[in-house]
């Protein structure tokens, strides 16, 4: 029996900007869709240029009237980061939404972005902490909220301090758990540190659940050639209804916690079912690995010095 479809009101976006890494497929396609239909102007950068201009025409499709616009971003790269930071504040136009969605998960072998950081830490945490450092006087100007997308991979993963880029001995799946509890910490820490500067922005978690997103797809660019094992078994027990969510029920906690009036600054929002790894979106206990202040700013050092960026006198 079909489950019956979950979804959310997403409020009047009309005069607000957004950005939304990650945009185009998956999560992060629907994401940029849905603030697209409420009105926002949507901004999507993207690494591959193709896979771009097809999401963008699939969007114009759906809402004819969508303002939606691609740039060019690899969050691999610093130099592209720094790029795109460069190019939108020379447009000096305030953002209200970030979404710090994309990501890559379990490289079969260990890989490194361009500046050679372990390719899940570099891509999930580093680029976009450094995209928001760039952004930060646009995100000042538009009072934004930050919404970061982790995982239930950080409800176990832990920040391997002794080794972060993994050049001793690579687990893929505990280097990813580590990229996403930097990722989470970090957010935790921008809102903190944003009310005590006067930042005027706002941060916030989400988690998408279990479903058979793009994640665990074939991916060449990160040496998987076929979609893993482990997709295959989401994918048979999302159709069947079996616990785990949709692509379509993924992508809501991180649309609720960046849209909702009700998401609170700070919080931690994700799929309600069992086990939180489907249903319908609501708040969630912070996991244990997010809740150290000590832990959250050894985090913001490390991203400071690994990438040459800093908040201070933004």
């Amino acid at each position: 029996m079909p489950r019956a479809p979950i979804d959310i009101t997403v409020p009047d976006l009309r005069g607000r900007r957004a950005l939304v890494t990650g945009a185009s497929d998956g999560v992060g396609f629907g994401l940029a869709l849905r603030l697209a239909a409420a009105g926002a102007s949507v901004l999507m950068p993207v690494r591959d240029p193709r896979k771009g201009e097809t999401a963008l025409a699939a969007i114009r499709e759906r809402v004819p009237h969508a303002d939606v616009r691609l740039h060019s971003l690899d969050l691999a790269s610093l130099s592209s980061v720094a790029a795109l930071g460069e190019e939108l504040l020379e447009e000096d136009l305030p953002l209200h939404i970030l979404i710090n969605n994309a990501g890559v998960m379990t490289p079969p072998e260990r890989k490194v972005t361009e500046d050679g950081v372990e390719l899940q830490f570099g891509t999930n945490f580093l680029g976009h902490f450094a995209l928001v450092a760039r952004l930060l006087p646009l995100l000042r100007s538009g009072r934004a909220r930050v919404t970061s997308q982790i995982s239930v991979a950080a409800n176990r993963g832990s920040v391997h301090w002794d080794d972060l880029n993994w050049e001793r001995r690579y687990d893929a799946m505990r280097a990813y758990g580590q990229s996403k509890v930097a990722l989470g910490l970090f957010g935790i820490e921008l809102n903190r540190r944003s009310g005590t500067e006067g930042w005027g922005v706002t941060s916030n978690l989400a988690h998408p659940g279990v479903a058979p997103t793009s994640l665990l797809s074939a991916r060449p660019e990160i040496g998987r050639d076929r979609e893993t094992a482990g997709r295959r078994i989401i994918k048979a027990l999302s159709s069947r209804g079996i616990l785990l969510g949709t692509v379509e029920s993924a992508k809501l906690p991180a649309l609720y916690a960046a849209t909702s009036p009700d998401a609170e600054p700070g919080g931690f929002y994700g799929p309600n079912g069992p086990g939180h790894l489907g249903g319908p979106p609501a708040a969630q206990k912070l996991y244990s690995s997010l809740r150290s202040p000590e832990e959250a700013r050894r985090v913001w050092r490390a991203a400071e010095d690994r990438t040459g960026t800093s908040f201070s006198g933004s």
